[in-house]
């Protein structure tokens, strides 16, 4: 018996299309071949979605073939042959023998494969942000004829402008994180435990909503009083008390790509502070979204933010925003004073305009948008209000 193919979430063009892509950026860097360890660049080329990046694994592209090959732990590889789109033959396990042993690991099976290639005198693209010195090291000593080039985020601009299919998944992610954001409204109450309140924004974004399931779960950060300056905490074990604040950011997933979005509650009557900061905040989101077009930089979209904010007697200190994409963050484009990166239709940002004032006063709104042929649509919809619960 073998393991079925699961439904393609893309078809086999979607990713060869991908693939070309990539190529295509090689040839610009002269690289011959690309060895991809990071987990999110190896989903957006294999669709490959298990959590196995604990142990080395690696999809290699080469110039030569049409597809890539990935290799992976034998007790990960049935996951594999039932997600990727590749054919079997170039999915490929490496022994268990290869793990929690000194000296060998997973990427001596995958140096293995880019010499059994015959590419061990070529140039190697290898992504030197997800290695180790040690694994660096390996690959120096193995490949010695080989140039090694530093091709730490070629995927990862090439992930950037979405495909039409992409986008689709990410409107989905983006109604259930909207559900959710209501289910919280409905449960944040004055004597309800904030642990319960998570429960129930989680079974939300697992249900998920118009009938589409979540297919994973992501970072949820529930900052109430007194917290509410910081910014990437977890809920407690307190309860929740009338005139308490909570600044919530939680993210939706559909098969990897993610939505996220930010809201601010009050229990109770909101203080002065609190609504001032709101209106600006909203304000400045609105602002941001108008500038955001084709032709238009990150600059141009954290400019019309700041320069709205400070109208209100605010100022943000952090970026407003990144690309997001598969497993939320994407470390390319950043939506920032001096980020001259042009927007092109189909790329995709979180919005972020959390704001923490003061070490024990914070506010947060925001949006997953992409850019279009004319300006930008929200792809996160959840009412843009200050959430007052009675």
């Amino acid at each position: 018996m073998t393991v079925p193919k699961a439904p393609q979430i893309f078809p086999r063009s979607e990713y060869l299309r991908r693939i070309d892509a990539v190529k295509a950026e090689m040839a610009k860097q002269g690289v011959d071949a690309l060895v991809v360890n990071n987990i999110r660049n190896i989903t957006y080329l294999t669709g490959y979605t298990a959590k196995s990046a604990y142990v080395p694994q690696g999809v290699i592209i080469s110039a030569r073939q049409a597809e890539p090959a990935f290799i992976l732990r034998q007790c990960d590889w049935p996951a594999a042959l039932h997600q990727a789109w590749m054919s079997r033959d170039n999915i490929i396990m490496y022994p268990e023998s290869l793990i929690g042993v000194d000296g060998k690991d997973g990427y001596d099976a995958v140096i293995d494969h880019v010499i059994d290639l015959g590419l061990a005198g070529q140039n190697v693209g290898l992504e030197f942000n997800d290695l180790m010195v040690s694994q660096m090291e390996k690959f120096k000593r193995r490949l010695p004829e080989a140039k090694l080039v530093d091709c730490a985020k070629l995927v990862a601009w090439v992930r950037g402008v979405k495909s039409d299919l992409e986008i689709a998944l990410m409107r989905e992610a983006g109604a259930i994180a909207d559900a959710a954001v209501l289910r919280a409204a409905e449960v944040i109450r004055p004597g309800v435990r904030e642990a319960d309140v998570a429960a129930e924004i989680y079974k939300t974004v697992v249900k998920g909503a118009n009938g589409k399931v979540g297919t994973d779960v992501v970072n949820l950060f529930l900052c109430s009083s007194p917290r509410t300056g910081t910014c990437h905490i977890r809920w407690t074990e307190d309860t929740i008390k009338q005139g308490s604040q909570i600044n919530l950011e939680l993210g939706a997933v559909r098969h990897a790509y993610v939505s996220a979005i930010m809201r601010t509650y009050s229990v109770g009557e909101p203080s002065d502070r609190l609504r001032r900061i709101h209106d600006g905040e909203v304000a400045g989101l609105e602002a941001a979204l108008a500038a955001a077009k084709p032709g238009a930089t990150c600059h141009d979209v954290a400019k019309a933010f700041n320069t709205t904010l400070a109208k209100y007697g605010f100022k943000k200190e952090t970026r407003c925003g990144y690309a997001i994409g598969i497993e939320w963050l994407e470390p390319t484009a950043s939506l920032q004073e001096g980020d001259m990166t042009v927007l092109k239709p189909n790329m995709t940002f979180h919005l972020m305009l959390g704001n923490w004032v003061d070490e024990d006063f914070g506010y947060s709104i925001s949006e997953t948008f992409r850019v279009t042929e004319t300006g930008s649509e929200t792809l996160t919809n959840a009412p843009r209000k200050l959430f007052q619960i009675n």
